[in-house]
């Protein structure tokens, strides 16, 4: 008998399967190369041992749907916007800072990572004066473009111990050439008393340092005050 069944037609075979047991199988994999995944969908017959199958492939539809938005290739630039925030109606300033000054620190410190360029002042790259010079033009501030210059002719002189944030750190720290060659800003004053700067390293770039680190403390000058309370 079985040889006549296997003879039959495929259509005739699966009519006459009465008193058969049907079972359905569902199986999924997935596509690595391009994240299609296709359903399918296993009937098996048994016929007294014989078994007849057939499969129907199923697309699913891919995540994101055919509308999915595609990566922008243009990279945008970088802007600089200055960092400020509304005055809270309330707002007391702090007698130990400048709300002027906090701001500028603000800004400063969105040059962080900023690689060091001699003579620079934007974000492709900034010498320490250039980043000092390029944060206070934001607030319509004009300092001299050298740091010996801004030492020489910017704000007031005031003792290390006295520095707040928004002051600037000059520093002699050229052997071939002595005198103030490179400056800083005050971003911080801790409660222990370390005063954290921001500046252009030559090396690294934008960074916070610290006056606790010996070479900064054996290469300090003066501190300076540009912005009055």
């Amino acid at each position: 008998m079985l040889k006549h069944l296997k003879s039959l037609p495929l259509t005739l075979l699966l009519l006459t399967t009465v008193g058969a047991t049907a079972q359905s199988v569902t199986s999924k994999s997935e596509s690595s190369q391009n994240d299609v995944a296709l359903a399918t969908t296993e009937k098996v017959v048994f016929l007294d041992h014989d078994v007849v199958t057939y499969s129907t492939p199923v697309k699913e539809k891919i995540k994101g749907g055919p509308n999915k938005p595609a990566d922008n290739p243009k990279k945008k630039k970088k802007k600089i916007v200055i960092v400020d925030e509304p005055t809270p109606a309330d707002y007391i300033a702090d007698a130990e800072e400048s709300y002027l000054a906090r701001q500028i620190v603000n800004n400063a410190l969105e040059f962080q990572g900023t690689p060091y360029r001699g003579g620079g002042t934007t974000t492709a790259g900034m010498d320490c004066s250039g980043m000092v010079y390029a944060t206070f033009q934001i607030f319509d501030i004009t300092l001299p473009r050298s740091s010996a210059s801004m030492a020489a002719g910017s704000g007031t002189e005031v003792k290390l111990e006295n520095v707040k944030p928004g002051d600037l750190l000059f520093f002699d720290n050229n052997r071939r050439h002595r005198g103030i060659n490179h400056v800083g800003m005050v971003t911080e004053v801790t409660a222990e008393g370390e005063v954290k700067f921001i500046h252009s390293s030559s090396s690294r770039g934008v960074i916070v340092s610290s006056m606790n680190e010996p070479y900064n403390s054996r290469t300090f000058i003066q501190a300076k005050r540009v912005i009055e309370d």
